[in-house]
């Protein structure tokens, strides 16, 4: 676990966080810089620096960050309505922090990317 990793200090309790949501492999929390009344983002308490750096053992994991989605969109009043889950990875996908996270978003209207 990199000690300069932003999302590991928080997962590992060094930034103090209100937490949306804590188990035993994933933490939640609202975006500092929500694009939606609803930005939360869901990251795993393990580093794993970008989308290319999972393995094939990760597929728990990554199914696990989903459902945690779901659970909070449901939560949060948004799942009926819907929602968006983005991952981005590296800099051509607009990746700022690298150690893996799941973006919910929702709570308005969002535009469509295509």
């Amino acid at each position: 676990m990199p000690d300069d990793c932003l999302f590991c200090r928080i997962a590992g309790g060094a930034i103090p966080t209100d937490f949306e949501h804590e188990d035993d492999r994933v933490v939640a929390f609202r975006d500092i810089n929500p694009q939606a009344p609803t930005h939360i983002l869901i990251v795993p308490k393990r580093h794993i620096a970008t989308v290319n750096d999972l393995a094939a053992d990760d597929a728990d994991l990554v199914g696990h960050m989903m459902l945690t989605a779901r659970s909070l969109a449901e939560n949060e009043g948004i799942a009926g309505p819907g929602y968006r889950l983005v991952v981005n990875c590296n800099p051509d996908g607009a990746q700022s922090v690298y150690h893996i996270h799941l973006h919910l978003m929702g709570g308005r209207q969002l535009r469509g990317l295509g």
